[in-house]
């Protein structure tokens, strides 16, 4: 999935949980929950070649910029000193997406990494059809809109 769905739902989960013990653990499961759901990303199509690790690399960027701007945008309203829990859920629901970017982009996979990439491969379920896989990120995000 895209990052704005992953960090969003850990940033749920963070607002809605105490303790980091709690909240940390989960977050990385429904990332990899949402990613075993077919789903467009900005990898879609790296490992067989369709897309340019150049092209993936700007549009992660541009999702990682409309990932900051939805966070501030769903939990803006919260004092400042209370949002660090949010910010930190929201990260780990991103952890496996950034254990796996330095093989993705730039084809070199650190030993201790390769464990966690291959985990990451198992649920991840991709579908080169862009409008059946932002579907379901946008139910995602629309749910926690009003759950929150």
């Amino acid at each position: 999935m895209l990052s704005v769905p992953h960090a969003l739902t850990g940033a749920y989960v963070a607002s809605k949980l105490p303790h980091p013990l709690l909240y940390i653990p989960l977050a990385v499961a429904f990332h990899y929950l949402e990613d075993w759901i077919p789903h467009w990303d900005v990898g879609t199509g790296l490992s067989k070649g369709t897309r340019k690790r150049s092209t993936a690399f700007k549009l992660e960027l541009i999702d990682l910029t409309i990932t900051v701007g939805l966070m501030y945008l769903f939990w803006h309203t919260e004092p400042q000193v209370l949002q660090y829990h949010i910010w930190a859920g929201a990260f780990a629901g991103l952890v496996p997406d950034f254990i796996e970017a330095p093989r993705n982009f730039l084809k070199w996979e650190p030993a201790i990494f390769k464990p966690f990439n291959d985990v990451h491969g198992k649920f991840h379920f991709s579908t080169p059809n862009w409008v059946v896989g932002l579907l379901p990120q946008i139910v995602v995000v629309l749910m926690i809109w009003f759950l929150r």
